[in-house]
Formats: C-alpha cells, structure tokens, sequence
C-alpha cells in the first residue's frame, strides 16, 4: 500500500486545483479566464510563488472546485491522499506563445468591445485556440467560406447567439442583430477565415460586419490566413483602420517543442526529427507535429513501448502526407 502524504492548507488547495485541472484536461490559461484573474496570477499560485493577499483567488479556487467536482473542498483541514499513477498522454491545450496570445487578444477585445485581427499559417493552430475561446459565455463564433453570401453570414451570426430563425431583407436582420449586441452586451464576435469573405469581386460580405460593428456594442476578433490584412486593407480600408489590437501567429519554437514532450522519455535523434516538423519555416507547424504525435501514441500503446525513438517516428510517418 502507497504511503499517503500530508500536506498543510496552501498545498491542500494547490494540489487540488492541479489534480482537477489534469482530469479536465484544462490549461492554467483557461482556468484564469473562468475566473476572470490574469493568467500571470494564476500561474504564480499554482507554482506556490504568489506573495500577495491569496484571500479572493483561493475562495474563487474552491467555489471553482465545487462546480468541476460537486464537492467542497475543505482546505482548512489538513487531508490525505494517494498519490495516482496516470497513463502517458499528450497535454491537450498546450500553452505555446501563439496559444496566449490569441486568447489574450480574445479576452481583451472582449472585456473592451474593441476589434482585433488574428493571423497565421494553416495548421499554426489558430482556429484550434479560437474556438476553445469560444467555449466561454457570450462569445459567438463563426466559421467562414467563399460560398457564402450576405444572408448566409447573417445567418450563421443569427445561429451562434441564439436567435430564432428570421426572414426579411438584410438590412432588416442586421438591425435585430445589432439591437441583440446592444442589449445583451459584453459579446464577442469572433469570424474566423475572414480572408475568404474578401474578392476583387465583392467586399459587400466585409462591408456588412463592419457596419454590424459599427451600429453595436460588441467585441470583434477577424482571423484568417496572412494575407487578411492586406485584403482589409485593400478592399476595405475604413474597418482596417478600426482595427484596435492584432497578432500573427509565429508558430512553435524549439525550446516549446521540447515543452511539448515533457514527461515522455524520447532519444535524441527523434526529439531532432520532431523539432524540424514542427518549427520548418517551409513546413512545419504544430498540426504536423499533432498528427505525428496521435500515430506515435498510437503505436506505443501498441507495441506496450515507453521511449519514443526514430524508429517510432518513422513508422508513424508512413501514412501521413509530411
């Protein structure tokens, strides 16, 4: 039988929070958004090096805790427990650079009702950290592509924020859009592939957004390939100027990729070959290295092996397209 540890009140709740973070597969970031507290602050409580008052955060913690767990946690007592063995497996949202900033953009233009502009490579997980932003209250998200006319982006606006299903000329719907925004305020409109909503053709798609956001109290975030910005620029030079905040993503740097697979035992020589596809300037980027990653876990657990080697990350190579 495992020897159960003590620890004093602080640890209690830190280990606490750590253990239910794990088990719901939930970053410290998205933990600090649920609270509405800084990520910075967070993180410094949860590596036990926070030095101001801890008296609101660890209250918000618990109140946190009983709704993850349905239990309270009773941190003024001192609890033991068994330490429990879990099975390898990747970090679900890993918190590279690009990760926070995207969120912190988010939440920013959010809280202000201001417009900001993501942009970045296929597969630099843009639209990954977005729609995990979109899991939080009052953010709408909406997933463009060249078929789509007016009315069908007023549509899927109408459909992300819980309006019943309307007729009526565009004109019409965007005034019960905007009246939406503007009495139930604090929204975040988040259009991801925007660039695809920019033609030589036709701007009248862009053209609408920017007067949604004109009329309404709402928060904007456009995401897209690079070449948004340009486009907005380009084509549509009034709502480019509005933009308040941006960030291009830069993909992941070596020492994140190292991060990456913290935890997992991995020789040398396959650590090099990963690194390279995930940090290749030509083509490289973190979807590469997910998808390499699921077929190397896949294998290990087949072969009941624990080191990942080259021989590993070739063979989870030979049916995918690199």
């Amino acid at each position: 039988m495992e020897e159960a540890r003590m620890y004093t009140k602080e640890m209690d709740l830190v280990d606490a929070v750590l253990d239910t973070l794990q088990e719901m597969r939930m970053s410290k970031a998205e933990l600090a958004l649920r609270l509405n507290v800084s990520r910075s602050m967070v993180s410094q409580y949860l590596n036990r090096k926070y030095t101001s008052d801890t008296t609101e955060l660890e209250a918000s913690l618990r109140t946190w805790l009983m709704e993850m767990k349905g239990e309270e946690v009773k941190a003024a007592q001192e609890v033991s427990f068994q330490i429990k063995a879990r099975p390898l497996q990747k970090v679900e949202y890993f918190e590279s650079r690009d990760y926070v900033a995207v969120i912190g953009l988010c939440q920013l233009c959010q809280e202000e009702g201001a417009r900001g502009i993501v942009t970045g490579r296929s597969g630099y997980g843009k639209t990954f950290s977005l729609k995990k932003y979109a899991q939080l209250p009052r953010v709408a998200y909406i997933e463009c592509n060249e078929a789509m006319n007016q009315k069908d982006l007023i549509r899927k606006i109408e459909k992300a924020v819980g309006l019943p299903k309307a007729y009526g000329s565009i004109d019409e719907r965007m005034e019960r859009v905007t009246d939406f925004f503007n009495t139930a305020s604090g929204y975040l409109l988040i259009i991801d592939e925007a660039d695809k909503l920019i033609t030589k053709y036709t701007q009248k798609k862009i053209e609408l957004l920017r007067a949604i956001t004109d009329i309404a109290q709402v928060g904007v975030v456009l995401a897209g390939e690079p070449m948004l910005e340009g486009l907005l620029k380009a084509y549509d030079q009034r709502f480019a100027n509005r933009m308040e905040f941006g960030y291009n993503l830069c993909g992941l740097t070596e020492q994140e990729v190292k991060e990456y697979f913290e935890g997992f035992e991995i020789d040398d020589a396959a650590l090099s070959e990963l690194v390279i596809r995930a940090c290749n300037k030509q083509t490289g980027c973190f979807r590469l290295l997910d998808r390499t990653f699921n077929n190397i876990l896949r294998i290990m657990k087949e072969q009941q092996g624990n080191v990942i080697t080259m021989k590993v990350v070739k063979e989870a190579s030979r049916m995918m397209i690199l």
